[in-house]
């Protein structure tokens, strides 16, 4: 009896200090920050009046795609997109999915099974120096952020210093320029 109740205080021990953890890390977070969301909000009406985003954006051919994106994806590359005063390129990933998600039923109806659109904007100078100036978001198909398990907003340099994430994956993109479909950009 006495093992399972320092087992219990043990583990109230160990969860408060996990929460106050997680606590600190949101806190100083690379992402998620209320300057993020402002920029990403930015960003989506910008997007959205340059047909790029929306109900009704510019279309391309879709492809097979793969986890964590969608089955199949759409890719758009804004060499030269500007916002607040700042011109860099621009990529839109339209990721699809659900039951009966195929490159054709996507051409005939991409609302139907458009899951989020994840970005990558290549900010300016001194942004994030480390992974190119990208700054990320994850809109869902509304336009609003998604969010991580833990309820942060998926947008600025999202999970930057983790094992998994839009930083971590992309940094093992050839070329140098943390993208997997083109290396026109690379260094």
């Amino acid at each position: 009896m006495k093992s399972k109740a320092l087992s219990v205080a043990a583990l109230s021990l160990a969860l408060s200090g996990g929460l106050a953890l997680t606590v600190t890390a949101q806190e100083g977070a690379p992402f998620g920050q209320e300057e993020d969301v402002n920029y990403a909000d930015q960003l989506w009406n910008a997007m959205t009046e340059a047909d790029l985003a929306g109900e009704s954006p510019i279309r391309t051919v879709p492809y097979e795609g793969q986890h964590p994106h969608g089955a199949v994806l759409e890719t758009l590359y804004q060499d030269d997109f500007t916002l607040e005063g700042h011109t860099g390129v621009l990529v839109i990933k339209r990721n699809y999915g659900g039951e009966g998600v195929s490159k054709e039923a996507v051409s005939n109806n991409p609302n139907r099974y458009l899951g989020a659109v994840t970005i990558m904007y290549q900010r300016e100078e001194g942004y994030d120096p480390e992974n190119h100036n990208w700054f990320w978001a994850k809109y869902l198909p509304d336009g609003s952020l998604d969010k991580n398990p833990k309820g942060m907003p998926l947008a600025g340099r999202v999970a930057k210093g983790a094992s998994q994430g839009c930083i971590a994956c992309h940094s093992g993109a050839p070329g140098g320029d943390m993208l997997f479909t083109t290396n026109r950009f690379g260094d």
